[in-house]
């Protein structure tokens, strides 16, 4: 077969190929509008009884059918990633959601939360962590994101501070990989000043010290503050989110500069309403203890008794009695589960004050 033979085989198979994905796609857009006329009937159904739109449980259950009925060859994670946004616009076709995230707009907060909740849902950047818990306490925000640790710098104090006076659920929790980028406007030979926040720099402090030596660091508020000055001042660089970067009109100069491949920053969604139980589930806890010896030890003791888990400690001084600790502390299970009732019932008899934070799915997989 002559060349220009199989070129015109090919051709035709390529336009019977594309018509075949044009037929697909048609019947997916079919199959997606009789799901949002379903979604919309559910919706109604909601609102009649005041139920929550957005069920952290039933989200949970939905991915988790999705990975089990893929059989490839689209990868699990992409498959997650189109339903998130499905599920996003079912959100807008049942009522409006918006969610509070820690600001401003291009931080990793706002990358995490878009990431977790997609683009049909309306976000309200916010000025500090304090005020996403208040948002979402006076009803102005239907959910919250906050960051609560980070694998290389541990707890974020200013969220497990809001805790102890919080009169929020925990319903969710998101864990975002987190990649530092070079951001700016001009070739990295005239970058003459890089700014970002404190942290950022600590976790970039290798690829710094071996690529940008000579530069001046500016320890700013955020990384997004950071890739708004970059925007407009030239020589200074920023490091931030690819977010922040398509923001701001700021070039990746270099990409994941981070000193950790495995960064991670794990956040929690709060909300005025518990989630239900899924069968994978993680449950955070609040307490004090007396002041004795071994007070710790005897809580601590209690969950193992039970068979529960623990899967993280930290601590914050109560900051109403000199040397008073609030413990927090992440467990696998539900507080519905029999044994972790058990359990509570237990703890309290050993702890000054004990609180369910919330109960709420175990991530899977970052997002």
């Amino acid at each position: 077969m002559s060349s220009e033979s199989q070129n015109n085989n090919n051709a035709a198979e390529l336009g019977r190929l594309r018509r075949e994905i044009d037929d697909l796609d048609k019947q997916i857009i079919e199959l997606l509008n009789r799901r949002a006329e379903v979604v919309v009937r559910v919706g109604q159904l909601k609102r009649a009884d005041n139920t929550p739109i957005y069920s952290p449980d039933r989200e949970s259950v939905i991915l988790q059918r999705v990975a089990e009925l893929n059989r490839g060859p689209l990868p699990q994670k992409t498959l997650r990633a189109i339903y998130r946004e499905l599920m996003s616009g079912s959100f807008a076709l049942e009522k409006p959601l918006r969610v509070g995230y820690l600001g401003p707009e291009g931080s990793y907060s706002q990358q995490a939360a878009m990431r977790k909740f997609g683009a049909s849902v309306e976000y309200m950047p916010l000025a500090d962590i304090r005020a996403v818990f208040e948002e979402v306490h006076r009803g102005h925000c239907d959910l919250g994101l906050v960051p609560i640790e980070n694998s290389v710098g541990g707890g974020v104090v200013d969220t497990l501070d809001s805790f102890i006076d919080a009169a929020v659920h925990i319903c969710a929790e998101v864990v975002l990989e987190v990649h530092h980028n070079l951001l700016a406007r001009c070739p990295i030979d005239q970058i003459k000043v890089v700014a970002s926040k404190p942290e950022v720099f600590a976790q970039c402090r290798n690829w710094l010290s071996a690529s940008l030596k000579q530069v001046e660091l500016l320890p700013v508020a955020s990384s997004s503050k950071a890739a708004e000055m970059a925007a407009t001042q030239p020589g200074l660089a920023a490091i931030g989110s690819t977010l922040a970067g398509e923001l701001y009109g700021l070039q990746v100069i270099f990409a994941n500069i981070e000193d950790n491949a495995n960064n991670m920053t794990r956040f929690f969604v709060i909300s005025p309403r518990p989630a239900g139980r899924t069968g994978t589930d993680k449950t955070a806890v609040m307490f004090t203890t007396a002041h004795k010896a071994g007070a710790l030890v005897e809580v601590l003791n209690v969950f193992s008794r039970h068979g529960i888990n623990l899967t993280n400690i930290d601590t914050r001084p109560s900051k109403r009695r000199n040397w008073e600790y609030y413990f927090f502390v992440d467990s696998e299970g539900h507080c519905e589960d029999p044994n972790f009732v058990a359990a509570l019932e237990e703890a309290r008899q050993h702890c000054g004050e004990l609180h369910v934070l919330g109960s709420f799915p175990r991530a899977q997989d970052p997002v």
